[in-house]
């Protein structure tokens, strides 16, 4: 077959060859290749500038990420049979990981499909597209979930902000099956139903499963606050693993009527919750003079573009000076980050620093990733997101 070729400029190509997969407008020599002769979501032969070719990938001309590759095979796309042997590749990582089919499937570039993530919850299936060529395979998509696992619901809840980056539009809809109003997930032991009308992103974060395990490790006999609660993902685990008592701060009053259901769910009458905003909530304990041995710091990403780093930096720094600030004498602060733009060393340093600046013994127990069902590729920093810091903090100990 036949691609249009893009060409890039000279020397462009060798961070794609070093194991990077996106190609930015910038690094397109528009010369030879001008981007407004291209079809959005069509597939494009990408060549270096000496003429070498480097492989195919989706096109967008109207996105700075104007092209990802996905495959370096320069003479064959990436075709409905291709991407079926891709999701049966990442099935059969899961299948080895998890005894139970509630994991995240499909990680976008991390399993060579860019721009598609599938989550499962047992015989329920959300997809989320998030690139333009990705789009144009939607029912090839729909046959290989239905094919590999027979699903009895597949759901595109295509409504995320790289959408419309992409240009396209938002919508959620049954692609196969009946609806669902309530997604059921069980992870480390624990029971959860959430909305999917509504709910963040495919309705559950699996990223962040190991580090939830081994808060459970620390959780017996404590008091936990857990902020950024969400339907009660941290919180729920803490208090099954033997928590005294729960306490789920979140901003968003369905969010917490979950942490409710869940908590009943599980059969525990130790988890209550408090509405408002995080930091305001967090002051707002301080005040009243309130103690736990364990907080759990799980934002959103405070660094959303590179351009918000010194604010999102400093705006972490506050969150964890006000978590130490309400842990007992000797508590675990539990540290997490999803902004790809802050490593883990910046949120071991912002925790130090949080530390000094209110005279806090600090000692580093763990540091936790994202979990192997969100593989990251080695080559492209932005698929190694999640950080989690378990650090121990002593009052008058040094």
């Amino acid at each position: 077959m036949e691609f249009p070729v893009l060409y890039l400029r000279k020397g462009a190509e060798r961070r794609l060859r070093a194991g990077h997969l996106w190609v930015y407008s910038n690094e397109v020599d528009t010369r030879r290749s001008p981007l407004s002769g291209f079809e959005s979501g069509s597939q494009v032969q990408v060549r270096a500038a000496n003429d070498k070719p480097v492989g195919i990938a989706f096109v967008n001309p109207h996105a700075l990420i104007c092209g990802r590759l996905v495959t370096r095979d320069a003479a064959h796309g990436l075709t409905p049979r291709l991407l079926t042997e891709r999701m049966e590749a990442a099935l059969q990582l899961r299948q080895r990981l998890f005894d139970k089919p509630f994991y995240r499937w499909i990680f976008g570039d991390g399993d060579g499909l860019s721009g598609l993530v599938v989550d499962r919850f047992d015989d329920v299936v959300v997809v989320q597209i998030s690139c333009a060529g990705m789009e144009q395979m939607k029912d090839a998509i729909v046959r290989a979930i239905q094919r590999l696992t027979h699903a009895r619901s597949i759901i595109f809840k295509n409504d995320g902000k790289m959408r419309r980056v992409e240009g396209l539009a938002d919508y959620v809809e049954t692609a196969h099956g009946p609806d669902v109003e309530l997604l059921a997930v069980e992870e480390n032991g624990a029971r959860f139903e959430v909305p999917l009308a509504g709910g963040q992103k495919t309705g559950w974060f699996y990223d962040h499963r190991m580090n939830r395990r081994r808060l459970q490790a620390y959780a017996s006999g404590l008091r936990v606050l857990d902020v950024f609660s969400y339907v009660g993902g941290w919180g729920i685990q803490a208090a099954l693993a033997g928590a005294s008592q729960v306490t789920c701060v979140d901003a968003s009053s369905a969010a917490l009527d979950s942490v409710h259901h869940n908590a009943g769910l599980n059969r525990l009458d130790n988890v209550d919750t408090l509405h408002g905003d995080a930091f305001e909530a967090l002051k707002a304990l301080a005040d009243e003079k309130e103690k736990y041995d364990v907080v759990v710091l799980d934002p959103p990403a405070l660094i959303p573009r590179r351009r918000d780093q010194k604010a999102g930096e400093q705006a972490y720094a506050r969150l964890n000076q006000l978590g130490l600030r309400l842990l007992e004498r000797d508590g675990l602060l539990v540290s997490a980050s999803c902004s790809m733009h802050l490593s883990q060393d910046r949120l071991v340093d912002i925790i130090r620093g949080s530390g000094r600046r209110i005279d806090r013994f600090v000692q580093l127990l763990e540091q936790g990733h994202q979990a192997p069902d969100h593989p990251a590729v080695p080559g492209i920093r932005e698929t190694d997101y999640i950080k989690a810091c378990f650090a121990r903090s002593l009052t008058g100990f040094f």
